[in-house]
């Protein structure tokens, strides 16, 4: 574990830490916060530690977590043990930290619905572009290979019911890049009892859930699985509260953050409309916290 410090907000000391071992990432530590932020990115396996920043600079500390790839770890979101969040919030808790939140985008959205849904000591989700449901493995195992397809996720050594995708299905390019939303669509469609088995039971949890997507999400239909998760939550009585905009895409902007786009699938959306609608709900997310 390395270390240095640094001011944010002109007084807020904040220690930044290298984690390895049985935990892996960035920790930004603020002295006596008691309110703990873990943030998990998407497919990219990129550790997050602009982001991480962003959350120490509300005073709280923020864990931009390594779930995948790392020295360990599965090298793809491949049948990835939810018992990984567990221990990050297990180490939150042991300095100090008595509120846990997760902030996710896209994968790490799903994984944290499904860690809400299992561990009580949640007490906050932002789940960003998020999914309903739980998907295969994007990328190998721990034995090197990717198909047949998995479970993104396991608990207690059992994968999670996840729902296939079809692998006739024919792409669609929006300026030379792959649209995936069809696929997911598409599937959706053909699987429906694996779509029932896979729902991710948002309703299990008490933690609030603020769920942000774009109308012109072009990776997958987040925003109609965000509608789908409000559903669910209603049904059993707890409230969601949904942030959306119709011309932002995938790739959603918090305050400060240039995060590229990808090149080897398209995101929809635009530069201002992701950050807009990343401004927008960056003020229920300090909210949160």
């Amino acid at each position: 574990m390395a270390a240095f410090r640094l001011e944010l907000m002109g007084e807020q000391e904040v220690t930044e830490e290298i984690l390895s071992g049985v935990v892996v990432g960035t920790l930004l530590r603020c002295a006596d916060a008691t309110t703990g932020v873990v943030v998990l990115s998407g497919s990219s396996g990129r550790v997050d530690v602009v982001r991480a920043r962003l959350f120490a600079s509300q005073h709280v500390s923020a864990l931009a977590l390594q779930w995948f790839s790392g020295e360990g770890q599965v090298p793809g979101i491949c049948e990835i043990p939810l018992e990984t969040f567990f221990t990050a919030t297990d180490h939150l808790v042991r300095l100090g930290c008595r509120r846990i939140v997760y902030v996710g985008t896209s994968k790490g959205a799903e994984a944290s619905l499904l860690v809400a849904a299992r561990d009580p000591r949640v007490d906050a989700v932002v789940a960003i572009g998020p999914t309903s449901v739980v998907w295969g493995n994007i990328g190998p195992g721990r034995d090197g290979i990717s198909w047949p397809e998995r479970s993104s996720w396991t608990l207690a050594g059992q994968p999670l019911p996840f729902v296939p995708t079809d692998p006739n299905w024919t792409p669609s390019l929006i300026d030379g890049l792959v649209s995936y939303r069809g696929l997911f669509e598409h599937c959706l469609k053909i699987f429906p009892e694996a779509v029932r088995g896979a729902a991710i039971p948002v309703e299990l949890t008490q933690a609030e859930i603020v769920l942000v997507a774009g109308g012109d999400d072009a990776l997958w239909p987040s925003l109609a699985f965000a509608e789908a998760i409000m559903r669910r939550r209603k049904d059993a009585g707890k409230s969601t509260r949904l942030v959306t905009a119709p011309n932002a895409g995938h790739r959603i902007l918090l305050p400060g953050e240039s995060t590229p786009r990808s090149r080897l699938h398209a995101h929809g959306g635009s530069d201002d409309a992701d950050a807009s609608l990343g401004r927008e709900a960056w003020d229920f997310i300090r909210d949160l916290l």
